[in-house]
């Protein structure tokens, strides 16, 4: 039942007996203890009037209103207790998110890390690789230069995958002028 619907609690649903025992108020006996027969007998007893309709009415509408505000009470701390729940939920659903953000950012930036590191060493395994290439080129160059009397002159330039000469070779008859691009063999 919400709590709109109590306040609409008609009289007709409420019990019509005043006299009625619930289950929350003790029983009273009808002799107390220490009292003899005769001073009860001597002693006037008042019982309300059941008789008058008003007095029904007006409580039937007092036990209504309690039950109304009993059960108005226990909504309001259901609430709260639910508030409370709910915000722990919150808070817990967030120390995960951000653990599990955290796990992620690692496990990316360790991947990037690793990443550039490899990268890094092929790059540089390449360059070693053309850095041999041009010295022994240059170490021919040398050696052609002495042996065969004549004049070897020429520029290289390295690029990612090619290399590319220019040489001018004079011999006694007349220049020789040679351009070549050469592919590299690097394994990607």
């Amino acid at each position: 039942m919400c709590i709109c619907q109590l306040g609409n609690l008609q009289e007709e649903d409420q019990p019509e007996q005043i006299n009625e025992q619930t289950e929350d108020e003790p029983q009273q006996k009808e002799e107390p203890t220490g009292l003899s027969s005769e001073s009860l007998t001597s002693e006037k007893k008042v019982e309300p009037s059941t008789s008058n309709p008003e007095v029904i009415k007006i409580q039937a509408w007092w036990r209504g209103t309690l039950v109304r505000r009993t059960l108005l009470h226990a909504v309001i701390r259901a609430l709260i207790i639910q508030r409370w729940w709910k915000q722990i939920l919150t808070k817990l659903m967030e120390k995960r998110r951000r653990a599990a953000l955290e796990t992620f950012t690692r496990k990316e930036w360790a991947a990037v890390k690793l990443q550039s590191w490899v990268r890094m060493w092929r790059i540089r395994r390449r360059y070693c690789r053309l850095l041999n290439a041009a010295r022994i080129i240059q170490a021919y160059w040398r050696c052609h230069t002495c042996a065969s009397r004549g004049f070897i002159k020429g520029h290289y330039r390295v690029t990612a995958n090619q290399l590319h000469l220019e040489l001018e070779i004079l011999l006694g008859s007349g220049p020789c002028i040679v351009s070549e691009c050469i592919p590299l063999p690097i394994k990607q």
